[in-house]
């Protein structure tokens, strides 16, 4: 069917009245837009004939936001993320060492919205080294972290096991390689310099968590940082720092300075950030242990451990947890954004040029410190709050309360931003991000004067303001509603 021809019939639905944001052609006015089928076709000043006519006088319609940093790759994960504008989560940090196993999993049980992994190398490594089960890859990585081999570093032959392996992943549809140096630092420079090669041969992306988390030299935040930049000039990988805020905590100036450099000299390097100043991650991670604690700056009663709900007290207790439950979670409270000189180092590295938003959402999670995918989630169910309202604070907080965003520059970073991270491998993500003819209907519609997140440290509460969500011109949320059974989620593969 034509263009002129779909333009001449009646669309399925169309949103009237709408603030329209295209990052890419720079629109941004008061457009009617039609949706037929999975695609948006029609945008312009109207009339619009269609189907289901949808007011939408004094909202904002954008591009679903991409979510480039999801390990919530569960049905109510991903429903809590589809209520912070999100129509597509991928976990692209961590990945999976079974892609196709994966996404047929999601796929045979129905999925919200849009979803997709990388190719794990540590997970990889835990399957190749520990006989660790290819299962589902959050899980698998909390579970196993007690497992003697897969953080040592490992021998030439072994190296190629892990990169073939690797690499029969990405040909399986992995989105690139999720690369979890950080989790394993005492593996060798010389693997992952191999894996950047690999990756550059595959012409696929990596999506690294830098190996140190210090702001102490040696093997600093900044040393971890110039590993990435340093491998994509060496190889001309296109390399990701993953969470820059986080990892670069107050070298951030420093690390800066060297991503710009990087980038000015052609060299691919890309960077996310979440608007936090604190992270989740196992208590067991290689850069929590207590006698480097300093080195992050901070103590242990910085750390609450998730199972019991008690901030650390002291170094022996730390010691007790990570020797009995490594994977246990615990929220990291690296900085205090109440106080005005880490306020600043915070937002230092979210306006960081061309920098994407990403969540690095988690689970939701009960007492005790399992998971749940029950929906909604029980009262007493907790997780970190970007999980379920980074977007929403990017445009609540970053946008309407601090103003140091325009409303289309964040939602650039929401949407066009990562898709162009990702579409030379992915020629799909080159519909997405966008409010176009031709382009995809995945598009969130919210009002720009309450949407906000809701949730805190100790709550799970969803996002307020998303009116309507559509995932392949299909509805997710209506009037503000969520539905719980919604399946217009697909795969997303690199080609």
């Amino acid at each position: 069917m034509t263009a002129q021809r779909r333009r001449r019939e009646p669309c399925d639905v169309v949103f009237t009245g709408a603030r329209v944001i295209d990052p890419e052609t720079g629109l941004d006015a008061v457009r009617d837009v039609g949706i037929t089928g999975g695609t948006i076709t029609e945008v312009g000043p109207g009339p619009i004939t269609a189907a289901r006519t949808v007011d939408a006088t004094g909202l904002v319609l954008a591009p679903g936001f991409i979510d480039l940093h999801s390990h919530a790759q569960s049905r109510a994960g991903l429903l809590m993320q589809a209520l912070d504008g999100v129509t597509t989560a991928l976990d692209l940090e961590m990945g999976s060492a079974s892609v196709a196993g994966t996404l047929a999993r999601a796929s045979a049980a129905g999925r919200p919205i849009n979803f997709g992994f990388s190719a794990s190398w540590l997970l990889t490594r835990m399957r190749l080294f520990d006989d660790v089960p290819a299962g589902e890859p959050f899980r698998t990585f909390t579970e196993y972290q007690d497992r003697p081999n897969w953080s040592l570093p490992a021998a030439d032959r072994d190296v190629d096991r892990v990169l073939d392996a690797v690499e029969a992943e990405v040909a399986a549809g992995g989105i690139g390689i999720g690369v979890l140096v950080g989790y394993a630092p005492r593996t060798g420079a010389g693997e992952y310099r191999a894996l950047a090669a690999r990756a550059a041969h595959l012409g696929v992306p990596t999506f690294t968590h830098a190996r140190f988390a210090s702001v102490q030299e040696p093997d600093s935040s900044l040393d971890g940082a110039m590993e990435v930049i340093d491998a994509a000039a060496g190889t001309g990988a296109h390399m990701h720092l993953c969470h820059i805020n986080s990892t670069s905590n107050r070298m951030i100036d420093e690390i800066a300075v060297a991503v710009a450099k990087a980038q000015r000299e052609g060299h691919r390097v890309t960077t996310e950030v979440y608007p936090y100043a604190s992270a989740m991650t196992v208590v067991g991670a290689a850069f929590l242990d207590p006698g480097k604690l300093g080195r992050l700056g901070i103590t242990p009663d910085s750390l609450y451990y998730i199972a019991t709900g008690e901030w650390i007290r002291d170094e022996r207790r730390l010691t007790e947890l990570r020797a009995t439950d490594p994977g246990g979670l615990v929220i990291v409270r690296w900085a205090d954004e109440q106080v005005e000189a880490d306020r600043s180092v915070l937002l230092r590295s979210v306006l960081l040029p061309d920098t994407a938003i990403a969540s690095d959402s988690v689970p939701a999670l009960l007492p005790g410190g399992s998971m749940t995918d029950e929906w909604p989630p029980p009262e007493q169910a907790m997780t970190h709050p970007r999980s379920t309202g980074c977007y929403a604070r990017t445009m609540g907080w970053l946008v309407r309360e601090l103003g140091v965003l325009s409303l289309p520059e964040a939602i650039r970073r929401c949407t066009l931003l990562p898709a162009q991270f990702l579409e030379a491998a992915v020629p799909a993500m080159r519909a997405k991000g966008r409010v176009q003819p031709g382009t995809d209907a995945d598009i969130v519609v919210f009002d720009p004067d309450t949407i906000a997140e809701r949730g805190d440290y100790r709550t799970l509460a969803t996002s307020t303001g998303v009116q309507y969500l559509m995932v392949g011109g299909r509805f997710v949320v209506d009037q503000g509603r969520v539905d719980p059974h919604a399946d217009a989620g697909r795969a997303i593969r690199s080609e």
